[in-house]
């Protein structure tokens, strides 16, 4: 079995977005990765800023939209809870991070995620015993 991989949403959003270049072509091919196997983690933060970004930006049918929520729901959802809230707010204080990437960190170490698949933290970083991975590091735009 292989480990549990986070994701946050900009991997997502890449996976639709028409102009990416490689990073479309990555990130289909992770997401469709993480669909097989199902060792996918996302939170309900990540599929309301999926489908917010998807519909606004790359203008996207809200249907159609509505139908990737459910797909990339198959994968594991965390519902954040209090908790999930508090520890952000300790990892957006410790190290100077938004409170938003600290509360993508704080799902993924509450759901057993070793890595964190993300574009916007540092890459190799470990915050809260998550590896920060850029899985577009060497793909253009």
């Amino acid at each position: 079995m292989k480990d549990r991989v986070f994701v946050d949403t900009n991997v997502l959003v890449y996976a639709d977005d028409l102009d990416a270049g490689d990073k479309m072509r990555r990130a289909r091919a992770l997401l469709g990765e993480l669909l097989r196997e199902q060792n996918g983690v996302l939170s309900t933060q990540v599929l309301q800023e999926f489908f917010a970004v998807t519909t606004r930006k790359l203008k996207v049918d809200a249907a159609i939209a509505r139908r990737k929520v459910e797909l990339l729901a198959t994968l594991d959802v965390v519902s954040i809870q209090v908790p999930h809230i508090l520890h952000a707010i300790d990892l957006h204080r410790l190290h100077s991070i938004s409170f938003w990437d600290a509360l993508i960190l704080a799902c993924a170490a509450a759901s057993g995620c070793a890595r964190l698949w993300s574009e916007d933290l540092q890459h190799g970083a470990v915050i809260a015993g998550v590896r920060i991975e850029n899985p577009f590091a060497a793909a253009g735009r």
